[in-house]
């Protein structure tokens, strides 16, 4: 069995796609939003690149930086929230295996923190509805940070919350742009397979490994 040779005093989790594999119904919500709200000329895999970073930087990448007002970003994310909420709530599920991996973790006095660009109204809906908020000792949100991933706030102020030296934090991701965020905070990285081919992440220094979910018996060697 291939080792994991680190053991991390942190473990920092990015939520979509990471936690729960849920992409899918985000790139379905934009895709309707985009396509059929607002004429966009693209289809499903154009979309799904631009699946990174807060709500009204997905809009600045496909549309251009002035091309909505204040009040039309916000009632367009809202909208399309809504509509992932609703397509997604009768699948909501933990990736198999993380449920005990954060029992685990727990009871090895790993701190957890979630480190993901989505909104509060986003992460409320995942930790609360699966249950799942006792194991964090932080959360960070779209809303806590200034620059989204790859800029490495997300996860900095993560550690720093958890009064944990980056150096000494692991970072969950599975997107290029997440765990290029972890390098740039000096973390390492293992990736979930779950968004993205493992092609896509050559590169990158700091990927311990994948795993395609949390039942990896490679886990193991992290405690």
């Amino acid at each position: 069995m291939h080792h994991f040779n680190f053991k991390p005093k942190a473990f920092l989790f990015d939520l979509n796609g990471t936690m729960i594999n849920d992409m899918e119904y985000h790139t379905m919500a934009w895709y309707g939003i985009m396509t059929e709200d607002l004429g966009a000329k693209l289809d499903y895999e154009s979309v799904k690149k631009e699946m990174y970073g807060k709500n009204h930087e997905v809009l600045e990448r496909v549309f251009g930086k002035n091309k909505f007002t204040a009040e039309e970003i916000v009632r367009l994310s809202t909208d399309k929230e809504k509509r992932y909420q609703q397509g997604y709530m009768p699948h909501l599920a933990l990736i198999n295996g993380l449920d005990l991996f954060l029992e685990r973790s727990k009871n090895a006095n790993i701190k957890m923190a979630i480190g993901s660009a989505a909104i509060p109204f986003n992460i409320d809906f995942v930790v609360d509805g699966l249950n799942i908020r006792h194991y964090m000792n932080a959360i960070v949100s779209a809303d806590d940070v200034e620059t989204s991933k790859p800029d490495p706030e997300t996860f900095l102020k993560a550690a720093a919350a958890l009064n944990i030296e980056p150096a000494d934090c692991l970072v969950f991701e599975d997107a290029p742009k997440g765990v290029e965020s972890a390098l740039n905070a000096g973390m390492q990285c293992i990736v979930l397979t779950t968004t993205h081919t493992i092609e896509e992440f050559d590169g990158y220094p700091n990927i311990l490994g994948y795993i395609t979910d949390y039942t990896d018996a490679k886990l193991n060697t992290l405690f």
